[in-house]
């Protein structure tokens, strides 16, 4: 399998030296999102163009085999690939394509034909060509050769040069064509690694979630940083938006999840700030602690979820006398962006789910809120605040990787059982997100089948798990292992004895 991949837009006008820097870093990137499902992935291209070959084509291409002969595993790997490249930052747009030295145009025809035939029938079509190098025909040449030629050998509708049901795309590259198969959007933004680090304050609803997968597709290496009001169940639940931010979006790279109690700091706010001024002081007060672990960390800049109005914390005025105490930069991707809005992103990027079911932990909310909080009469408020409380919170605050976050649940009560074989008194529960599970269902590649399969969202599992029976065992899967330990180890922690995690090696998700 080969794949095309063309560079978000911006990168292209970069100044010579930055462009090529860029380019380097988004080869590293796919190097390591895609290693994991092939070891053997070649990714090569200097300038405009990134070439992705998985090891499947480079061992058939030795074999003399042709590209429509892909095995059942193959195609797997397609979907698998396509979905991954889909999600790193950097990418405009992966094409799926197949590579042959040039012809003629009788030659270019011919393969046309091999590839668009059963596309174009019934249908109308258009032919689309861009060439790059020296010939001796143009790329309109190209465009009415094939085009009247697929129009008259096959059973199209017609050519229809706007907006046709199918754009037969070609590209020329010196003394190289490239039929594209298939076209997918990618995630634009530039490669992680070209832009420094950030801190995302992250609480697990809508707003943090959305405004730390804008900072992922700029570019920005996004850490995490969670202040726990509501104990364990909180903690958990963040954790979940956290883990499946970084395994979608930017698993190329190690980031931190940084977990703050902040219990203490809240009965100190309750005991001792005015009602009308809690919610700033508890804003504040983030912002302090946020910024000495950012130091901590060498990050320069703080990212918050907050949009201008939308709760009264969030006036204006009220930001301004907020980030009086920051001594970083703090970034707000979505100050002007209102709350459907927000929504609809969290849908696209699969967190809308999660964030709609993590609890609400209301324990500073002012009966009358100041919209236009006074610096000075917040600061008098602050002084009667015993700071050696939020001292205290920095020195407890956990740092994680994320890739360790599940051992952080059941660690000392009892470890988690890792089933590689399915019997029949298992029962299966798949806890992935249902648009994962609709576009790789699982499927056990065994003799021996389950007692059944359940399909539990991790988001849902939490409240599904307790109405289950409990004479029963079940295995916990997920793609990568990562959420199914996490939610075993917590149900085990709990006291149910009856779950375990059911490893990749004895499934495998495929596409229907």
């Amino acid at each position: 399998m080969l794949f095309l991949i063309k560079i978000f837009p911006e990168i292209s006008i970069k100044s010579r030296p930055v462009r090529k820097r860029f380019i380097r870093q988004l080869r590293k990137n796919i190097r390591s999102v895609i290693r994991p499902l092939d070891s053997d992935v070649e990714v090569t291209g200097e300038w405009d163009i990134i070439e992705v070959k998985t090891g499947a084509i480079a061992a058939r291409a030795s074999q003399g085999s042709e590209p429509e002969t892909a095995t059942q595993d193959e195609i797997d790997l397609r979907a698998n690939v396509v979905e991954q490249l889909t999600r790193i930052p950097g990418i405009a747009l992966v094409q799926e394509v197949d590579k042959y030295p040039l012809p003629d145009m009788d030659g270019m025809l011919e393969l046309c034909l091999r590839t668009y035939t059963a596309k174009i029938a019934g249908r109308t079509f258009a032919v689309r060509c861009k060439r790059s190098g020296r010939h001796g025909f143009r790329s309109v040449d190209v465009e009415r050769y094939v085009g009247g030629g697929l129009n008259q050998q096959t059973e199209a509708a017609g050519v229809k040069l706007v907006d046709p049901d199918v754009t037969v795309v070609l590209e020329i590259r010196q003394d190289q064509l490239f039929i594209v198969r298939e076209q997918h959007g990618g995630l634009g933004g530039y490669p992680l690694g070209c832009q420094d680090s950030v801190l995302s304050l992250i609480s697990g609803g809508f707003d943090s979630s959305v405004s730390s997968y804008l900072c992922i597709k700029r570019g920005l290496q996004t850490h995490y940083c969670f202040f726990n009001l509501g104990g364990k169940a909180h903690e958990l639940a963040v954790k979940e938006v956290a883990l499946f931010l970084w395994m979608k979006y930017h698993s190329s790279h190690r980031v931190k999840f940084i977990s703050v109690p902040f219990e203490a700091v809240i009965e100190e706010i309750l005991n001792r700030v005015d009602n009308s001024l809690m919610g700033v002081v508890l804003k504040r007060m983030m912002l302090r602690v946020a910024g000495k672990i950012a130091e901590q960390m060498q990050i320069n800049a703080i990212v918050t979820g907050e949009s201008v109005a939308q709760v009264s914390s969030q006036t204006l005025a009220n930001l301004a006398v907020i980030d009086r105490v920051a001594e970083l930069l703090v970034l707000r991707p979505l100050c002007t962006v209102n709350k459907q809005e927000i929504i609809d992103i969290a849908r696209d990027i699969g967190s809308e789910e999660f964030s709609r079911n993590i609890p609400e932990y209301c324990a500073v909310i002012s009966n009358n809120p100041s919209t236009r909080a006074k610096l000075e009469r917040v600061e008098y408020e602050e002084t009667r605040f015993d700071f050696s409380v939020l001292d205290a919170a920095v020195k407890k605050s956990k740092h994680q990787l994320i890739t360790e976050l599940a051992k952080d649940f059941g660690q000392e009560a009892v470890d988690v059982k890792i089933v590689n074989e399915v019997g029949p008194e298992h029962t299966i529960i798949d806890i992935r997100h249902p648009t994962e599970q609709e576009a790789r269902p699982l499927i056990l590649h065994q003799s021996t089948a389950p007692a059944a399969m359940l399909s539990i969202p991790f988001y849902q599992l939490r409240t599904s798990f307790t109405e289950l029976d409990k004479s029963k065992s079940f295995l916990l899967f997920c793609d990568k292992g990562m959420m199914s330990r996490l939610h075993a180890a917590n149900l085990l922690d709990e006291g149910f004895a009856n779950v375990a995690v059911l490893d990749i090696s004895a499934a495998m998700a495929n596409p229907q």
